[in-house]
């Protein structure tokens, strides 16, 4: 096959469309509902808990997997999105192994925690068929806010201002909402577009009116929006990309796989994009893994991770790590990179090796060398831009003019996951009502 004229070795196509099919369909199927019924009937309904107290949105976990097992999986489905709206794109994504199937008492007992992700998704993904909203929107308070961002923390934070009257307008820079569930997860977690119907479906209560390719400092900003509305929620995001600090890295092609896995998430064609023979990933996260283990389902030949620290440092979760090795990523740990090598194009990346103790990391005399076409940067992200009357800390927003709230990545503190992210828009939602509705 021909390399591309301008990225040698980076060429789409290196599998066939019938092996991509394979590759990229649901890497873990649905309940049917006998399954889901056997499933349920292991969960020994505790009476505290401790998987409901595992979960940041805190969904009553044992009520629901009892109402899967009395045969009413819409009624599960609600008890779900009561606490998480987002509760069907949670149940693909959701690191549930470290979360609560870790804190399943089965699993402290067996090995082998009730699947309750795996319910979750059978019964969200049983009532939205039915493709009737389960909630109503309290009478109107006339009160109007604007949500900053419509991924997870925004849209969970304007569906709950919307159910409780108020009238919401989500702007949303990019062309299409779903935050990191539309751009930024591995296409065979979510499948057959199910994270833009999610949005649509959540969208159906009405009282939201979105805006896309509005961006926050080039289209509008804070003090207008704080001047025009009741009150402001800043679901940013996390839009900056921590840079290597090595030699080289602005090489043709290293990128960062934020922006590859965003390109993956919207091509029509997955034959039609470009990826390398000898691909490297520099992170231990799970952007990580999703840009390694997609390059090798595209088809490279060779794909490894490589992380400064020990694996227990890693923030990918152990199944997650599991997966990429089962796909064929080797992970390599304790190495960081020195250089990018290469005449105008990355030819191979060369690492030391780290002790990581007391003091903090250090870099070991010994070095090694990787050969490498395609390097993706996954270091982590930071805020950029960050408008007037926020103070940033850490890359994120730690502080917050009147009138303003934030949650989700932007937001100091607390983890970059979806489902913290939900949690943090949802509680937002709720001290905003509190500061509207107040005597």
């Amino acid at each position: 096959m021909p390399n591309s004229p301008l990225t040698p070795g980076i060429v789409p196509a290196r599998l066939s469309a019938e092996a991509l099919a394979r590759n990229f369909a649901d890497h873990e199927p649905p309940f049917d509902l006998h399954e889901a019924r056997v499933a349920a009937d292991r969960c020994y309904f505790c009476h505290d808990a401790p998987c409901m107290a595992a979960c940041p949105t805190t969904i009553d976990i044992p009520l629901f997997i009892r109402q899967i097992a009395t045969g009413t999986p819409e009624a599960a489905a609600k008890t779900i999105w009561s606490q998480n709206i987002l509760g069907g794109i949670c149940a693909r994504v959701c690191p549930t192994e470290t979360l609560c199937e870790e804190a399943c008492v089965r699993e402290a007992a067996e090995g082998k925690p009730v699947e309750i992700g795996r319910l979750q998704r059978f019964a969200t993904d049983t009532a939205m068929a039915k493709e009737v909203h389960p909630f109503s929107r309290s009478p109107s308070t006339g009160k109007r806010v604007a949500v900053v961002g419509a991924g997870p923390a925004g849209l969970a934070c304007a569906h709950r201002l919307a159910m409780k009257g108020h009238e919401v307008t989500v702007f949303e820079r990019r062309p299409k909402a779903g935050g990191l569930n539309e751009y930024g997860i591995a296409s065979y977690k979510a499948t057959g577009g199910f994270a833009a119907h999610e949005v649509d479906w959540l969208l159906s209560i009405g009282g939201i009116t979105l805006r896309t390719g509005v961006e926050l400092g080039r289209d509008i900003t804070l003090d207008a929006l704080r001047g025009e509305y009741d009150a402001v929620f800043l679901g940013l995001g996390l839009q900056g990309v921590n840079a290597l600090r090595a030699e080289g890295e602005e090489k043709e092609g290293v990128r960062n796989a934020v922006d590859f896995i965003a390109e993956l998430r919207q091509a029509p064609d997955l034959g039609a994009l470009p990826v390398g023979r000898d691909v490297v990933v520099i992170g231990g996260g799970m952007t990580a893994v999703d840009a390694a283990v997609q390059s090798k389902l595209l088809g490279a030949e060779n794909v490894t991770i490589v992380y400064r620290r020990g694996q227990d440092r890693m923030s990918a979760s152990t199944h997650e790590q599991d997966h990429a090795v089962q796909a064929g990523v080797r992970i390599i740990h304790n190495a960081a990179p020195l250089r990018v090598l290469g005449n105008g194009r990355v030819e191979a990346v060369e690492f030391a090796y780290t002790e990581d103790g007391p003091g903090g990391l250090t870099l070991l005399p010994e070095t090694f060398r990787l050969k490498a076409d395609q390097v993706f940067k996954a270091i982590g992200q930071t805020l950029t831009g960050a408008p007037d009357g926020i103070r940033p800390e850490g890359g994120k927003i730690a502080l917050t003019p009147a009138k303003v709230w934030a949650g989700g990545d932007c937001r100091a503190g607390g983890e970059d996951l979806t489902v913290t992210a939900v949690a943090e828009g949802r509680d937002a939602a709720e001290a905003i009502h509190a500061h509207l509705t107040a005597a």
